[in-house]
């Protein structure tokens, strides 16, 4: 036998001394077996790793994260106080141990419900942010504002006013003969026959919305000529006109050249415009199932006809509504402007009133409807969704009573050129408190002699012959 120091430990027992070759050969398959299986645990403990790598990267995995971090919110960990509160209660009977383990399992539950609720919420931010930025992909943007206009009066005043305006635009371009408004062809470019500022101060304690007369004598400055095929400017330049109707402004410049004019008279800070074509106008109404106004008499239009004959509150669908706000040759109005204003401010209120009630707002059908419409026949600039809700949500609960309607003041009587002339101070008056969020100067306040419009060689024609009925009666009376 070798010395013991030479052999093998698998040839040897446990007191070291040498076992027979059947023995050996059972302990070196053994310790084969052994060398396999720690290789396999390896391998496995590597492959555990591996899997519980993925499994933590995967989108359940991070649902589940996420759903933790939540309930960490809702239930935050328990306090020193709270755990050693945990260690008294385990230390009572098996009848407090049962109801204390009712009670864990309830306010498990409500911390599973709250997270739950949590996560539903984020998925609704989610769906809203979908939704959003659906609906804002269906609004045309065009550019119309310069907020840092040397026009803009008292800007720091104005700070976080919202100042819309609102121009209705009768070009025809897409409209069908069929759809009654006319076709580009018939009726080529487009005008403003609605212009309207929707002033809302940054207290949102009351609404102010002021038309312009589309005949209004303005001062027209330089502007980008406009193409209202493609809703852009060009880089053709038209050249400012001292005395020019109002509605040109739109006609030659498009809405950057109107938001300058109104910026010069107003003093406001215009940061939204909106502009809506008669082309679709009809299908806002529609969505929303009809628009109900007060009609106090019947409308009887020489040009577009009988628009609206029965009176007092009445629904009216979109090929009414379209005539509606577009009648201005109404049998009785007392100017074409001024009638026709008259029942745009009406019109809008109640369209305001209608898609803001339970009814449109609680239908999901209605108000997706109404949304895809106005989208479709708007086009605007800081216009979308977000600033729509919130306007919405910084006007909620105001009282109705608290908006106004308000014609900017004139003279109300057309000058020699056919135009409606403003009364300066009291058009100053009028701007400088919405500017200041200030009350409202009174509209029935006199027009200053300097101001008054001059009399027309027909009213003195028209005096002249009142006079001399009047004179004749008194003689007939006299000899009668």
């Amino acid at each position: 036998m070798p010395p013991r120091a030479e052999l093998d430990p698998l040839t040897m027992t446990d007191e070291m001394e040498a076992i027979d070759e059947a023995t050996q050969y059972r302990r070196k398959i053994d310790h084969t077996l052994a060398r396999f299986s720690a290789a396999h645990d390896e391998m496995n403990a590597e492959e555990a790793k591996r899997r519980e790598r993925r499994e933590r990267l995967s989108p359940a995995s991070l649902i589940e994260s996420t759903r933790t971090a939540l309930q960490r919110v809702v239930a935050p960990a328990p306090s020193p106080e709270e755990q050693a509160d945990a260690a008294e209660l385990a230390a009572q009977t098996r009848l407090q141990e049962k109801k204390a383990r009712k009670i864990e399992r309830s306010a498990r539950f409500g911390r599973i419900a709250a997270a739950v609720v949590a996560g539903l919420v984020f998925l609704g931010i989610g769906g809203a942010w979908g939704a959003q930025t659906y609906f804002d992909a269906k609004f045309t943007q065009v550019s119309a504002l310069d907020e840092n206009s040397a026009d803009i009066q008292d800007a720091d005043a104005q700070a976080n006013d919202e100042n819309f305006l609102m121009v209705g635009s009768d070009t025809r371009d897409g409209a069908s003969a069929e759809e009654g408004v006319g076709t580009a062809d018939s009726t080529p470019g487009a005008r403003s026959d609605t212009v309207m500022v929707a002033h809302i101060p940054a207290d949102r304690k009351r609404v102010v919305v002021t038309s312009f007369p589309r005949d209004l004598e303005i001062n027209r400055p330089d502007c980008q000529k406009w193409d209202p095929a493609q809703n852009k400017t060009t880089d053709e330049v038209f050249p400012g006109q001292k005395i020019a109707k109002l509605n040109t402004a739109y006609a030659v410049g498009g809405p950057a050249c109107v938001t300058k004019v109104i910026q010069q008279i107003t003093g406001l800070r215009i940061n939204h415009f909106v502009g809506i074509d008669f082309n679709g106008f009809k299908e806002m109404v529609d969505a929303v199932h009809g628009v109900t106004v007060h009609n106090e008499t019947p409308i009887d239009d020489s040009v577009l006809g009988k628009v609206l004959l029965e009176t007092g509150d009445v629904t009216i669908t979109g090929d009414q509504a379209l005539n509606f706000v577009r009648a201005r040759h109404v049998k009785g109005d007392p100017t074409s402007d001024y009638g026709r204003i008259k029942r745009q401010q009406e019109f809008i209120g109640a369209l305001l009133k209608k898609v803001m009630s339970s009814d449109v707002v609680l239908d999901p059908g209605k108000l997706s409807d109404f949304i895809t419409a106005f989208a479709k026949a708007t086009f605007g600039d800081n216009l979308g969704v977000k600033q729509m809700m919130t306007l919405a949500q910084s006007m909620k609960g105001l009282d109705p009573s608290k908006i106004s309607f308000l014609t900017v003041p004139t003279t109300g009587e057309a000058n020699s050129r056919g135009n409606e002339v403003l009364v300066r101070s009291k058009t100053k008056a009028l701007f400088d408190a919405l500017r200041n969020n200030t009350p409202l100067p009174d509209p029935n306040a006199p027009v200053p002699a300097s101001e008054q419009a001059p009399p027309t060689s027909t009213s003195k024609s028209s005096s002249k012959t009142t006079t001399s009925k009047t004179t004749t009666s008194k003689k007939s009376g006299t000899t009668g």
